[in-house]
């Protein structure tokens, strides 16, 4: 083949039609554009796209056929003082391929070649160091398949890593774990619906690549946040191939996790790609139009604006950009039936200038489009510069990871001075945070740990990070763990430091799925999972991430019990902010009131105390804001959550009269640790540390 008929520009990418390829590549500063084929060989045809409209390269290639691999070539400026970097002897990605295949190396990979502080083009061929492009069928058996569409208030997020969820699971094939298929097997799938939970949170799955100074390291990228295939599956979870094959098994795994009754949420990373800063790879964009789709420094065009962190920014305000990420998300939503999205570092998308901007072009695509108007989408309300924290500040209908929420239960459980209103706050669904702007407790997504962290267990067994592994001298990764008092740092033998360090895991894991909002668990915390102090094991694809499945010490049994108990009782899981007033004109018990230890109601003066360290938290099951078919107000059982971060033992007076007439216990966290009393009386004895739910009978 030498010639390629017209073709059409629209959609962009290489679609197959049963007879061949539509070819379609927007680089308008470009002079030409080839299209290059590789047999299995690795033997490349180039083809000259002859059509140009509207900055989009086109033309129709017959008798393709789908796991074909391909790559553009362009001809154009190279001057990259001036941001443009055309460079024909690198081999580029469709930044719509529906699939990639191969690996990359970093031979001749990079654009340029500096002399003396000047730059010309690097005339070394990449295609035999960078991976191909590949023409996938759309064409997928979805039978009846749709999503769980599980309300907000019922949702249970569980976040989890594609790879290291499954790649140790006794129950899984050794051909299945660590992929699509090894998720989507019955041995995962029981996990999480025993567990409860409604929706699985999967880190990155769009195709990535390696960053340069980790391969030096011969490190790899674990997590996943460095994308460079907006619409392709990352081929390296795939069991079955990377022709095409990953875009099946997906398909194959969504839908068997939405028979299970899960939904799927994927989190994407549209604020940079893995081409990083002008010393990157050039891979994709910056061979088709480097100033189109990165920020550039205005005074240095050669440098790029990096709100992220990761060395540049996709630049959202312009047209196309915008589009290619819009044409993505719909693309997931539609072909491969996802029902969410989690948007890694988010203000980096609603930048300005220079400021965050709620009214940005990226947030009112979003908000206004008709096919994800009816997803779950969630911000990571933070980026990487000055101004970039926004808790709280995204608009209806966004939710957010609640990093206020998360800083505010630590605090709390390892015993920091002043925190019990930051405590009542956050168990109350951040009222501070999501009502001013008319929004409801479930716009804040909690969680106490997440994959950028230290795991639970890790959390009260360190005082410090332990990133030695990932060659970076213990720089990398955040250190703010402080002391939990929990014994020796590290591994221990010591049973009275291991019992208190599980108390405080139980601690932690029943607050979050007993506060209002929607909770979110991290992986791998219902069953002890250390990372040995690392708490940014972003690199480390080996056995300290990948969950260990020989051990949880009762902490999956508490998450299932309490997750159950959430899901039958509509005042743990409010729709709405309490009002702190009675419940109805006729009572004088409250939607929620606060109680001391000895059993009154808190004060101003109580809010102010440093070493506060008790509280209860009184819930009415009986809620006027939440009406049944027939207006009647809801009834539902009350409770008393008593959470007591002190080291000493407490008594609990427990409120009488009108609160209740007596109590239940549902649970306590120090249960394994002793007898509780399965009949409270007038009080209730709280071990130090400790947490206990009590049923209120009125």
């Amino acid at each position: 083949m030498s010639t390629a008929w017209p073709g059409e520009p629209r959609p962009l990418g290489a679609r197959y039609d049963g007879a061949g390829v539509n070819v379609a590549v927007f680089a308008p500063r470009a002079d030409a554009v080839d299209v290059c084929l590789f047999a299995e060989d690795d033997t490349e045809q180039r083809v000259r796209l002859r059509e140009r409209t509207n900055g989009v390269w086109h033309g129709y290639l017959s008798g393709i056929e789908p796991g074909q691999r391909y790559g553009f070539r362009v001809h154009g400026p190279f001057a990259p003082r001036y941001g443009a970097r055309c460079n024909p002897a690198k081999l580029l990605l469709d930044p719509y391929a529906r699939a990639i295949d191969g690996d990359l190396t970093l031979a001749g990979v990079r654009s340029e070649t500096v002399f003396g502080g000047s730059a010309a083009r690097d005339t070394r061929d990449s295609a035999p160091h960078v991976p191909k492009s590949v023409v996938v069928a759309d064409a997928f058996p979805w039978g009846a398949d749709t999503g769980p569409c599980t309300p907000w208030e019922q949702t249970v997020i569980y976040e989890l890593h594609v790879r290291g969820f499954t790649r140790r699971h006794p129950g899984v094939p050794e051909g299945l774990r660590g992929t699509y298929a090894g998720l989507a097997h019955p041995a995962a799938v029981d996990h999480l619906t025993g567990l409860g939970v409604t929706a699985v949170e999967l880190l990155p799955v769009h195709h990535f690549f390696s960053e340069p100074f980790l391969l030096r390291r011969s490190l790899s990228n674990y997590w996943g946040y460095n994308s460079i295939g907006y619409f392709a599956p990352h081929a390296g979870y795939s069991a079955a191939g990377s022709r095409g094959e990953q875009v099946t098994e997906f398909q194959s795994m969504v839908r068997a996790l939405h028979a299970a009754g899960l939904e799927v949420i994927i989190d994407v990373v549209y604020n940079h790609t893995a081409e990083s800063d002008e010393n990157g790879p050039t891979l994709a964009f910056r061979g088709l139009d480097n100033a189109v789709y990165y920020r550039l420094a205005e005074n240095d065009p050669a440098r790029y604006r990096d709100f992220t962190g990761c060395g540049n920014t996709l630049d959202t305000r312009h047209p196309q950009v915008l589009e290619l990420i819009m044409d993505s998300l719909r693309y997931w939503a539609e072909t491969m039936h996802v029902d969410g999205f989690r948007f890694d570092l988010a203000p980096a998308l609603a930048r300005s200038a220079h400021n965050v901007d709620r009214y940005s072009a990226f947030l009112a695509a979003v908000h206004q489009d008709p096919v994800l108007g009816g997803l779950k989408l969630i911000a990571e309300p933070w980026d990487a510069s000055e101004g970039g924290y926004q808790v709280g500040g995204f608009p209806a209908p966004w939710r957010e990871w609640n990093g206020k929420y998360r800083d505010a239960i630590r605090d709390f459980w390892r015993g920091a001075p002043y925190a019990l209103p930051g405590l009542a706050t956050r168990l109350a669904g951040s009222s501070d945070l999501y009502q001013p702007g008319g929004r409801t407790p479930t716009a804040s997504v909690n969680f106490v740990t997440s994959h950028d962290g230290f795991t639970m267990a890790d959390l009260v067994a360190y005082n410090g990070k332990h990133n030695e592994a990932n060659q970076d001298d213990n720089r990398d990764g955040t250190d703010d763990n402080r002391s939990w008092n929990c014994g020796a740092e590290g591994p221990s033998d010591d049973p009275a430091v291991l019992r208190l360090r599980r108390r405080q895991q139980r601690n932690m894991l029943a607050t979050l799925l007993l506060s209002c909002g929607v909770p979110m668990l991290l992986a791998g915390d219902e069953l002890g999972q250390s990372q040995r102090g690392n708490n940014n094991a972003y690199c480390q694809d080996n056995d300290l991430s990948w969950l260990s499945w020989d051990t949880d010490g009762g902490l999956a049994d508490l998450v299932r019990q309490i997750v159950a108990l959430r899901r039958d009782s509509i005042v743990l899981r409010q729709g709405a902010f309490f009002t702190g007033q009675p419940v109805g004109p006729d009572s004088t018990v409250k939607d929620v009131a606060w109680f001391t230890a000895d059993g009154r109601e808190f004060s101003g003066a109580d809010w102010g105390k440093p070493e506060s360290r008790t509280i209860g938290m009184y819930l009415s099951g009986t809620d006027l804001r939440q009406r049944g078919p027939r207006g009647e107000a809801l009834c539902d059982a009350s409770y008393l959550l008593l959470v007591h971060a002190g080291t000493a033992p407490c008594t609990f007076s427990l409120p009488g009269q009108p609160w209740a007439t007596r109590y239940e216990l549902v649970l306590d966290t120090a249960a394994p640790d002793r007898q509780p009393p399965t009949a409270p009386a007038g009080s209730y004895p709280l071990l130090a540390h400790s947490l206990a739910l009590l049923r209120a009978i009125r």
